[in-house]
């Protein structure tokens, strides 16, 4: 039976800044702590239609350090082909649709989490976030985005760590990178980290090579209102040396060219002429002994350098771990609000 009073964590901005500073408050907690029982007798359901190392890893061991039990799933792999649109006529791969799915699971779990990177075939369906949409209206149990069209647990793991190195984030300057890859990528990771930067308060420089390169545009006015909200600041800017300067912290990703996508071959007229994007020592110089940080995994000498990577500014380490404290944080509060 559907309910829709359930909270999921789908979308940072469908939470409040004191409820999200709530959950780093506990995640900074449970970093300090060992295992415990707090989940004991529960159950999460982990659906990846994506390959994963972080997330898997963290969420796995994160249930067994609260006692409770995660159960994974691989659509297509070592379980049943899914299908998410409604009305389809099922003469495909898919061997059940999401209504039965997250029927299913929400009898067998206490929660259900999903990673589905987009399509790459057409941007105007895949903004709208439909998959796990899909499944968050026919599950009964709360539902957790592990990496969709953007990846909130990435932004607690992100937000704990600039607490932990900068202290006060509110009103640091705060760069998100747009780097060059082979190939063009999901936008994810650089649309949360626009969202949870400017909903914290901090003065947000968004860098990319060109226009074509700009976050979709309900992203760039998300981050603009997250901003006048909680007086911060948020621009878009093309010039390299300005956008570092004085920065405190600086978050490298790659991403494709909305304009092309699913179009690579032509993307790649554009990508070839931006490998100078790439995070160096040179560049770091210009920031405020800023933080550096990546949500992994990151190609070496491509996105940024090694000199960068292994030095003590990097924390790219140290959000991964926070994933596991920050993700156990998030779980414990659904099952709090959800009881």
């Amino acid at each position: 039976m559907k309910n829709n009073n359930i909270r999921h964590f789908i979308n940072t901005q469908d939470w409040s800044q004191p409820e999200l500073r709530k959950m780093l408050r506990l995640a900074d907690r449970l970093k300090q702590g060992g295992w415990n029982t707090s989940l004991q007798g529960k159950s999460i359901a982990l659906l990846f239609l994506n390959p994963s190392m972080r997330t898997r890893t963290s969420f796995e061991l994160g249930m067994q350090q609260l006692g409770g039990v995660a159960i994974v799933l691989q659509p297509g792999k070592d379980a049943w082909g899914i299908e998410f649109n409604p009305g389809t006529v099922m003469d495909g791969d898919a061997e059940e649709h999401i209504i039965e799915v997250a029927g299913v699971l929400s009898r067998y779990c206490d929660m259900i989490s999903l990673r589905c990177f987009p399509g790459f075939e057409d941007w105007n369906y895949d903004r709208t976030d439909p998959v796990i949409k899909a499944l968050a209206e026919h599950s009964s149990v709360p539902v957790v985005n592990m990496e969709t069209i953007v990846h909130p647990c990435q932004e607690l793991a992100l937000m704990q760590t600039l607490y932990e190195r900068l202290g006060e984030v509110q009103n640091k300057k705060f760069v998100v990178t747009w780097t060059w890859h082979p190939r063009p990528l999901n936008t994810a990771v650089a649309n949360s980290a626009a969202l949870i930067s400017t909903k914290f308060g901090m003065d947000v420089t968004l860098l990319c090579p060109e226009p074509a390169y700009i976050l979709d545009q309900q992203f760039i006015e998300a981050a603009s209102d997250n901003a006048k909200a909680s007086g911060g600041s948020f621009q878009v800017s093309h010039d390299i040396e300005s956008a570092y300067s004085g920065a405190d912290g600086v978050y490298a990703k790659s991403w494709g060219a909305l304009p092309y996508y699913g179009k690579p071959e032509q993307e790649w007229e554009l990508r070839k002429n931006y490998r100078h994007f790439i995070v160096d020592e040179q560049k770091m110089a210009l920031t405020n002994n800023a933080v550096f940080s990546h949500c992994l995994p990151l190609r070496r000498n491509i996105k940024a350098t090694d000199a960068v990577m292994d030095a003590p500014y990097c924390s790219a380490i140290d959000e991964a771990e926070n994933r596991s404290h920050s993700q156990k944080a998030m779980l414990l509060t659904l099952m709090e609000l959800n009881k």
